[in-house]
């Protein structure tokens, strides 16, 4: 158990970084952000800080020295680096989940010997396995690159009389996955911490809408029965405790109706903090952040309680330039993340109202 003063280091300095760090701090941690880019925005918050690339054994060693226990924003951390960083320091989550969920064939595979369902996929190496997987899965699907893909990047999708071959080259002839297209009712996600000795605590089904492949809004809670949200949370218990996972991790599913009956479909594992995970920051009693320390930092797990309905709204690019009309909004928090030009496609911040329980 980590005491108060003990420094966690961090390996990426964007927003999640950013707001893990103000987190720690809540508890008395300090952190050290590793990150190549000069404007992490996670520097801002913490006097400890390294620039350099994922790739510079030396500068990996002296952070490694520099801190107690070592965590990650985002998992295209290189797995070499995280691995190397295991050697000297504990990294958590474990570098193993890094390279499975590094590689969206691995994942689907991992979460397909648990027994649970996920959209139809098959591998695409090549121009023939293409055409085969094609008549596997069958039209429509999307086609997406197997590596460094998130907020709808390295993906094309393919319609019932589009062209494969197209969609292949514009991804360039990269190791793919086709995935079957899932007429879903919505998209859904489970936020859950695990702690080192095993236990699962739970955030809300949290339900979200996408635009241009990424995320928009997050409404909790979500429109699902309790039976689906039962399910949710036993799929994101059994994978966390697969990986043998301490700290937080995100579960991406669909819902799909069959007569009146609703089934889950998994589409992706995020093994750290997630987008639509930010509501718990002012609409719960702990934030996602505050429970991933809380793991990583051997401290015990708190039982998130919901404020009551909650609402967050990410602000992409150059939305952030009307940010300030959200502070004259009853019930709103604005989170500026501190970043410098609002390109599109680029999460500057998040708004987040919530309706308190009557």
């Amino acid at each position: 158990m980590l005491k108060p003063g003990a420094t966690i280091g961090i390996l990426g300095g964007g927003q999640l970084a950013r707001m893990l760090a103000l987190a720690a701090a809540r508890l008395g941690l300090r952190c050290h952000v590793f990150a190549p880019e000069k404007d992490s925005c996670a520097f801002q918050v913490t006097p400890l800080s390294t620039r350099a690339p994922y790739e510079d054994e030396r500068a990996l060693m002296r952070f490694a020295a520099s801190v107690d226990v070592i965590t990650y924003e985002f998992e295209n951390v290189p797995a070499k680096t995280a691995a190397l960083l295991a050697a000297r320091k504990p990294v958590l989550p474990d570098p193993t989940v890094l390279e499975i969920t590094q590689d969206r064939l691995i994942e689907k595979n991992f979460i397909a010997e648990l027994g649970i369902p996920t959209a139809p996929y098959a591998p695409v190496h090549s121009a023939s396995q293409l055409a085969a997987a094609i008549g596997k899965v069958g039209l429509p699907a999307v086609l997406k690159t197997r590596q460094f893909g998130y907020d709808g990047k390295g993906q094309a999708k393919i319609a019932k009389a589009g062209d494969p071959a197209a969609a292949w080259r514009s991804l360039r002839e990269q190791p793919c996955i086709l995935e079957g297209f899932i007429d879903f009712e919505r998209e859904v996600s489970m936020v859950a911490a695990r702690s080192a000795d095993g236990k699962v605590e739970c955030f809300d089904v949290t339900e979200n809408e996408h635009r241009d492949g990424i995320l928009k809004i997050s409404r909790v809670p979500a429109k699902v029965s309790e039976p689906v949200a039962a399910e949710a949370r036993r799929i994101a218990t059994r994978i966390a405790k697969a990986f043998g996972y301490v700290g937080v991790l995100a579960v991406e599913m669909f819902v799909v109706k069959s007569g009146r009956a609703r089934t889950l479909l998994v589409n992706e594992i995020a093994p750290r903090v997630h987008n639509s995970g930010h509501w718990t920051i002012d609409g719960a009693t702990v934030s996602q952040f505050e429970q991933h320390i809380r793991a990583i930092a051997g401290l015990p797990l708190a039982k998130p309680l919901r404020l009551g309905r909650v609402e967050m709204t990410n602000l992409i690019g150059a939305e952030v330039n009307e940010a300030a009309q959200w502070l004259t909004v009853p019930g709103a928090s604005l989170h500026l993340y501190g970043k410098g030009e609002a390109r599109p496609g680029r999460k500057m911040a998040h708004v987040t109202r919530v309706w308190p329980a009557r």
